[in-house]
């Protein structure tokens, strides 16, 4: 392997990567981001390896979520609290019902890139650059708008700081949310057939916390702080080797700017400037696979991507589908069995069950969702695999972009509150209700009682 760096990308096909008017801008932009100090330390990021490392073996699970792209215009007390406190309760509920720690990622403060289908996106014979998120261009179909902007990156910079900064707070505040599962919003549960098995399990819940604030006569925030991580898709290369960065007293490269970065499958060629980029950092990193992916291709890119074999580095998160989980991830598995390495496996059943409506509304059902889940879970239990974690694109708010759910979500209802400029997302309601079937579907399936 050739001796890397973190511009050793540039020598290399770039896919996904938006054309700048103006170089010298670009380059003073990414001048500045490199002077600009980390997001994240490198002591965070070894601690997360660990924790993954324990995924691996079955001893922690992983749940990662948060929306398909972030807009620099949710930047504000009301939305990071909501998706915060969303996650915080779904990990609670699922540490009660899968009896694991729980490792928080929320694919928060940094999420401002997207892949695109095509460059170009083209309206009523007049083309512009399609919108790749915040950290790019913006949505509006203006050329004023949509040519990319290199002042955008340090302004994405700023807002994930702004987001870091507010998270850590309220972790370190103790976030009384997490403590208190009376208080969340269960409105939702009174129109499930499942509504008396929702309420005992929040009761028996709650009841756990008290039982043990009272054996340690202080409160559960005081007994164990909540770790909780950041994640986002390293799209944009010049960014990332901007925030890329040597460590005193540590070797190798880590990029801060988040602590799990992710690759997609529409930019995990072998040979290209992804990969180059990913195989060089010391962070744990996510590969996203797919049904378009091959057991040899999987193969090649575990050895590119943790050639020593490091216990915690790879996360591998498996996107098929309801309809083609059951074929396609039995083969992979096998595949990463057979390298010997050490592998997190993660369920995204989000994008596989992405489908549009009659009138052009992308959404996804909840019980496809679901669905994907729980035939995941059952492939490795039946192939002697873990699944250490899952992924969800979800809101803290009662968005309306996912049909189904206890609501009983509807086409006709995506309307009232899809705010979305990219993929649906699961609500508040829809996300914890989620937590709960799985905590009640794996307590069952452990011989458990909730």
């Amino acid at each position: 392997m050739s001796e890397w760096s973190p511009s050793s990308w540039r020598q290399h096909p770039a896919r996904q990567q938006p054309t700048y008017p103006d170089p010298d801008r670009l380059d003073h932009a990414i001048g500045e981001l490199a002077a600009l100090p980390p997001l994240v330390t490198s002591w965070e990021i070894e601690r997360l390896k660990s924790q993954l490392a324990e995924a691996a073996d079955g001893r922690r699970f992983l749940l990662q979520g948060g929306a398909c792209a972030e807009r620099f215009d949710q930047c504000s007390a009301e939305v990071i609290t909501n998706k915060l406190k969303v996650l915080l309760q779904m990990s609670l509920v699922m540490t009660y019902g899968l009896r694991r720690k729980i490792i928080r990622v929320g694919r928060f403060a940094g999420q401002y890139a997207k892949p695109r289908s095509s460059d170009m996106e083209t309206r009523d014979g007049v083309s512009l650059p399609s919108y790749r998120g915040d950290l790019i261009n913006g949505p509006d179909f203006t050329e004023a708008d949509r040519i990319p902007d290199p002042d955008r990156l340090i302004r994405g910079y700023e807002i994930s700081s702004l987001t870091l900064n507010f998270i850590r707070s309220l972790v370190e505040g103790g976030f009384a949310d997490l403590r208190h599962p009376e208080y969340w919003d269960l409105d939702f549960v009174e129109h499930s057939p499942r509504a008396k098995e929702y309420q005992a399990m929040v009761e028996s819940i709650s009841d756990s916390i008290r039982f043990m604030e009272i054996l340690a006569d202080q409160n559960a925030v005081e007994i164990s702080r909540v770790d909780f991580f950041t994640s986002h898709e390293g799209l944009h290369l010049p960014y990332e080797e901007a925030v890329t960065r040597q460590v005193p007293r540590r070797e190798g490269w880590y990029n801060l700017g988040t602590h799990l970065p992710w690759l997609g499958m529409r930019t995990c060629e072998i040979d290209g400037a992804h990969v180059e980029y990913y195989r060089g950092i010391r962070n744990p990193i996510g590969v996203k696979v797919g049904p378009a992916m091959t057991p040899e291709w999987l193969t090649e890119l575990i050895d590119a991507l943790d050639p020593d074999g490091e216990p915690g580095r790879l996360t591998l998160i498996h996107r098929f589908g309801n309809d083609k989980v059951a074929d396609g991830l039995p083969p992979l598995i096998d595949a990463a069995r057979e390298t010997g390495h050490r592998v997190v496996w993660c369920c995204d059943p989000m994008h596989g069950n992405t489908e549009k409506t009659a009138d052009g509304i992308k959404t996804r059902r909840f019980d496809n969702i679901l669905g994907e889940v729980e035939q995941s879970f059952e492939i490795h239990k039946e192939m002697g695999s873990y699944l250490g974690g899952i992924h969800f694109e979800l809101s803290g708010d009662n968005v309306t972009e996912c049909v189904g759910g206890a609501r009983g979500l509807v086409e006709a209802d995506l309307r009232r509150a899809f705010e979305s400029r990219v993929d649906p997302r699961l609500n508040y309601e829809q996300s914890l209700e989620m937590a709960l079937l799985i905590a009640r579907k794996m307590a069952i399936s452990n011989g458990t009682r909730l």
